[in-house]
């Protein structure tokens, strides 16, 4: 409804007419060669309903030609050419350094590409998915104590026990069209997997091995069998690691095991002790017997050595006595006699042509005791050569 609509008198009554209030104003003829004045705006408020008429009317004549009824082709021609240019421009795709993208023609996959600016076909003819292929993923085996799912890390050993376990693992995408089109839910895949594989290896192994020491191997052949379990899936998943998180008996038997680990670890002190005495005292036997051996080469040799040097002093003997066996015999006679009277506390006088008294010093015959054997005097520099006397009988 316009706003001059006189018919609707509305709310307020009928608005008076114009011949009872105002004076109707007359527009003045223009002055020839002058300027024209403005048309007053009409009373009332504006007319909306000419106002779109008006619009309307351009935006028809835009796409009218000159009578009014024929399109105009360079229009439609342009909008056409837009809209096939934007739907080219949708097989344009960029492909991050951490992600790799999968080409599904009509929703069959086609292809694989790696990083960088792709282009294909526009939709709905092929399709990009972009998956990350180095981000690590990480999945929760177990839980905690107190879990929704308390069953899933309650599993029996090798031993027949209950060992409340749970785990983390660390995977990877390694072949992207394989995780997309050949499980369903991969994520649920890996839980479901690694629960299976770690229930078998913790079924072969012994809950003493789990608890202390073992963590290790059974983390290991848990990823391993992770491993050919997905490959056989075709899944494109690659298993970084496996990592236990808590591995305890069921709490009723807790205090139990606590004592038992306890006596492990006194044990194992023990065993340390004695394996250090037992190093401590072998090494020192090898020591003594090494230097029993040393002290035993040692005398063999001196031995053999004075063996030697007492056989070359008797044939340099036998051959001087060769020369002059008077001189010899009274030579060895005077050494013998030197060696036996040498710790004697007797005399010997040879007074032969003597008549002088032979006065000897009191202690003469008292007990002595052995004493030190003096210092050698140091022995005088050889004289030069030229300084020695020449030997008559050298000639």
């Amino acid at each position: 409804m316009p706003w001059n609509d006189n018919a609707n008198p509305g709310p307020w009554g009928t608005p008076p007419s114009g011949d009872d209030g105002k004076k109707k104003t007359e527009t003045p003829p223009p002055r020839p060669g002058g300027p024209r004045r403005p048309t007053p705006p009409p009373t009332g408020g504006p007319d909306f309903e000419a106002l779109i008429k008006q619009a309307t009317d351009r935006i028809g004549g835009f796409f009218r030609g000159a009578g009014g009824q024929i399109p105009r082709a360079p229009v439609f021609w342009g909008i056409g050419a837009l809209a096939v240019l934007a739907w080219i421009l949708t097989g344009l795709y960029i492909v991050q350094a951490n992600q790799a993208a999968v080409i599904t023609r009509f929703g069959g996959y086609d292809r694989s590409v790696g990083p960088g600016l792709h282009f294909h076909l526009p939709v709905p003819i092929e399709k990009a998915e972009l998956v990350s292929v180095t981000n690590q993923n990480k999945t929760v085996i177990g839980g905690t104590a107190g879990a929704a799912a308390p069953d899933q890390s309650l599993m029996l050993t090798g031993d027949e026990n209950i060992v409340d376990l749970s785990f983390t693992v660390q995977w990877h995408v390694s072949d992207a069209a394989q995780y997309l089109f050949k499980v369903r839910e991969p994520d649920d895949t890996v839980a479901a997997v690694a629960e299976s594989a770690m229930r078998e290896v913790v079924g072969r192994s012994a809950l003493k091995s789990i608890l202390t020491n073992g963590r290790g191997d059974v983390q290991s052949q848990t990823a391993i069998l992770m491993q050919k379990i997905l490959d056989r899936y075709q899944a494109g998943i690659n298993i970084d690691a496996v990592q236990i998180q808590n591995a305890n008996p069921p709490q009723e038997v807790v205090p139990a095991y606590q004592d038992i680990a306890r006596a492990g670890q006194d044990a194992q002190s023990a065993i340390n002790d004695a394996n250090t005495y037992r190093n401590r005292v072998v090494n020192e036997a090898k020591g003594e017997a090494a230097k029993i051996t040393q002290a035993a080469e040692g005398y063999k040799v001196q031995v053999v050595r004075e063996a030697q040097g007492q056989a070359a002093r008797f044939d340099q003997l036998y051959a001087q006595y060769r020369k002059a066996p008077a001189v010899t015999r009274q030579r060895l006679y005077l050494e013998t006699m030197e060696l036996v009277l040498s710790n004697n506390r007797k005399v010997v006088i040879d007074a032969k042509g003597s008549t002088a008294p032979i006065i000897l010093p009191p202690d003469v015959f008292r007990a002595t005791q052995p004493a030190a054997a003096p210092a050698a005097a140091p022995q005088p520099p050889p004289a030069p050569a030229a300084a020695q006397q020449p030997d008559p009988n050298s000639r």
